[in-house]
């Protein structure tokens, strides 16, 4: 008699470390991506920035981002709990502004792009504590993060280094 068994366990990713530096390869993709990230958050608080970085990087399982904006977020004058509870933002009621937790919605519905579409309610929640400037600026930064932690999962970006 053959035993046939299937392994049930999920696949582990492979931490054999960085693939590639991405950033030496593609220089002008960087240098473009660098200038897309300072033109998007442009107007936008800087502790609000680092809120939406550290969600998405969050949302995307990008350990060099999350590393990376934690400490921006420390440095803009967060703190550790409301770094720590990013995570339930939902559940820490009275940690996060309605405007923040606004932007942390519409964070989640855009790097869940998956899902199909970005729901109506969760704009117009948005665009209720945003300006049509600051909203602009608040969905390219979201869509900058998102394409920040692509490159960082992909070529698995170690964090705690430049």
């Amino acid at each position: 008699m053959t035993n046939h068994t299937t392994s049930t366990a999920p696949a582990t990713p492979d931490h054999s470390g960085p693939r590639m530096r991405w950033a030496e390869l593609a220089p002008e993709v960087f240098k473009a991506m660098i200038a897309l990230d300072a033109a998007a958050r442009k107007g936008l608080e800087p502790a609000l920035v680092a809120l939406v970085q550290i969600r998405a990087s969050q949302l995307n399982h990008c350990a060099f981002c999350l590393d990376m904006h934690a400490k921006d977020a420390r440095k803009a004058g967060e703190t550790e709990e409301r770094i720590y509870l990013l995570n339930a933002w939902e559940e820490a009621t009275g940690y996060y502004t309605e405007k923040e937790q606004a932007a942390l919605a519409l964070t989640e519905a855009v790097t869940h792009l998956t899902d199909g579409f970005v729901p109506d309610a969760v704009y117009a929640r948005a665009a209720a504590h945003f300006d049509d400037t600051e909203l602009a600026h608040l969905i390219a930064t979201i869509t900058t993060i998102n394409a920040w932690n692509r490159f960082g999962v992909t070529t698995r970006r170690t964090p705690g280094q430049v």
